[in-house]
């Protein structure tokens, strides 16, 4: 995290030496570059994590089920942001190294790896990013997965494959995560329920309890 501070406000020296009229452009064109494209993206992850976390806090706050924003528990969800940052950063290249072209054929086969691969493994590093923070790290990581791992991954199907034949189909590696996590800010907020829903681990518990 310290390295990328260090990265933006070089980043930043460089830009405010530019004149006005080519600031903006000069920006967008060095932050998605190749050189700066992986700070980029962790930074989009992290951003987007943790305003959707604020948001789920916000709304909490208000129907009465919290008192009082938890900026320790944004800061988790900020870091569980990072580490899927990383990881969609060198999937999308990956996809498209191996799987070259914008056919539907291709497209198809993209989707269908990022939903059946990619996709259980982000909820498991989301899972156990979050949970290095907890006591009882990895009992705690163990218990989440089991009860709320096919919660966020029936939620995955709902909601990625439509945007995802946008994102594989139409824009180029360097701009997906962007758009991944602009998509996703809604989704974040959702898996930051899930993630702090006492209430569904406690159902989940119930079932299995249930059906021993």
């Amino acid at each position: 995290m310290q390295a990328i501070g260090i990265t933006w406000r070089k980043l930043a020296t460089n830009i405010r030496s530019s004149s006005s009229v080519t600031r903006l452009k000069k920006a967008v064109k060095v932050t998605f570059s190749d050189k700066y494209l992986f700070y980029t993206n962790v930074t989009i992850s992290v951003t987007l994590s943790s305003v959707g976390d604020l948001l789920e806090q916000c709304y909490e706050i208000s129907v009465g089920e919290q008192e009082k924003y938890d900026f320790k528990r944004t800061m988790h969800m900020g870091f569980s942001g990072a580490a899927v940052g990383v990881l969609c950063h060198h999937w999308y290249k990956v996809l498209d190294k191996f799987i070259i072209g914008k056919t539907y054929d291709m497209v198809a086969k993209k989707l269908l790896l990022d939903q059946l691969i990619f996709s259980p493994i982000m909820i498991i590093t989301f899972f156990g990013s979050v949970a290095l923070f907890e006591e009882n790290p990895l009992q705690n990581f163990k218990e989440e997965v089991r009860s709320k791992f096919l919660t966020l991954y029936r939620a995955e199907w709902m909601v990625w494959p439509p945007a995802q034949i946008i994102n594989f189909y139409f824009l180029p590696t360097r701009y997906r995560v962007l758009y991944d996590n602009t998509i996703s800010l809604g989704y974040d907020i959702y898996t930051s329920q899930v993630k702090h829903s006492k209430g569904l681990k406690s159902s989940s518990k119930d079932k299995i309890i249930g059906t021993k």
